[in-house]
Formats: C-alpha cells, structure tokens, sequence
C-alpha cells in the first residue's frame, strides 16, 4: 500500500472500497486507505463479506476502528445479523440493524449509507437513520445457475453507478442488474454482451 505507485492510486482516488475479507490480510492498509479517503474527501466503502469475519475478535476490533471512515457499508442479511449479535442488539429486524449501522458515530460530514441485500427480497438501504427498500429483479428458478458472487456482483453494479454520480435508486438498479447476471452463469463469469448501459 506505501510503494509510491500504489499509494498514488490510494491518493488520486475518488472511491475506495474494501472488501472485508481484506481484513484477514493486511488491516495497516485498511487503515491508510480509510484515513486517506478522509483526509482527500473521497468516498469511502466497506462489506461485512462474511459472518465468521464479526465473530474473530481482532478481524471485528478491524470494523469497529473502521467505521468512522466509512461512508458506504454493504453486506447482506446474514452479516448484518451477526453484526447486530456481536453487537449484543436484541433484534432481527433488517431495517432497524441498518438504521442502527447508519447512525454509529463518523469522523466525517458526509451521512453514512447502508446497504443490506436480502436475496430475492429488497435491498434495504439506510441514510443517517432513513430506509428505504429497492427491488432486485427475480428470476424464475430455471435461471438460477450460481449464486457465489451474486452480492460482490450487486457492490460491483452500485459502485459503478456511484462513480457516475448516479442517484442512490439508479445505483441499486445497477447492482441489482450486475447480480441478476451473475446468478445466471456458472462460477464467478460474466458474458461477453451482459445488455446494460448507463
């Protein structure tokens, strides 16, 4: 992350996004990306990426030092869940562990969104406290090849969109586009002509 030509990169940003899986690699480079996403007033993101990632005690102490500088959070149903048990929240409701991740204190001015896939159901997503839900678009069960990658799909689609300067709606539309493609193919592929513009 510090050899100059990475660190140039790091800078010049205008989005980063850390999977959380990075966490189990090199949590000093989480660290300088997020504060130098603060320091340049560049958008900052995350994803839970996994349970097992909020029940490992030095990987969690990694989010929770992290947050601050998160502008963007994504994950799914599952690893909000967890979240909101390693936490010690007494619920199960999507919209209110959203609320509640939205709402964690920020070093930064810009109000944190969350964005929670459920699947088939509608990707819930929170602004400072505010949720609102986006449709996905469901396929009937003769389509559904593979759903490995069908989340890290849906963050692809929304961050393509956000580094358009799409609305947050046309954003979701874009992930929810990336994933209904992916789930459609064998493995993490993509076809040659996947029929989406911007």
């Amino acid at each position: 992350m510090q050899e100059a030509g990475n660190w140039k990169l790091c800078e010049g940003a205008k989005i980063i996004y850390s999977a959380g899986f990075f966490i189990t690699v090199s949590p000093p480079s989480i660290k300088l990306a997020s504060a130098q996403a603060a320091k340049s007033k560049a958008i900052y993101c995350m994803n839970l990426s996994a349970p097992f990632l909020m029940m490992v005690p030095p990987f969690k102490a990694c989010f929770v030092e992290t947050m601050p500088y998160v502008d963007f959070l994504f994950g799914n149903e599952t690893e909000a869940q967890t979240w909101a048990d390693s936490e010690g929240w007494d619920t199960k409701d999507i919209k209110f562990i959203a609320t509640r991740l939205s709402l964690l204190p920020s070093m930064k001015a810009r109000k944190r969104t969350v964005v929670i896939t459920q699947g088939c159901d509608p990707t819930v997503v929170c602004i400072n406290g505010m949720c609102t839900e986006y449709p996905v678009i469901v396929l009937p069960k003769e389509k559904l090849v593979d759903t490995n990658g069908a989340g890290d799909s849906y963050v692809g689609g929304f961050l393509a969109g956000l580094s358009k300067g799409l609305d947050i709606a046309a954003c979701c539309k874009a992930g929810a586009h990336a994933a209904s493609i992916i789930v459609q193919q064998s493995g993490c592929t993509f076809p040659e002509k996947p029929g989406y513009s911007f």
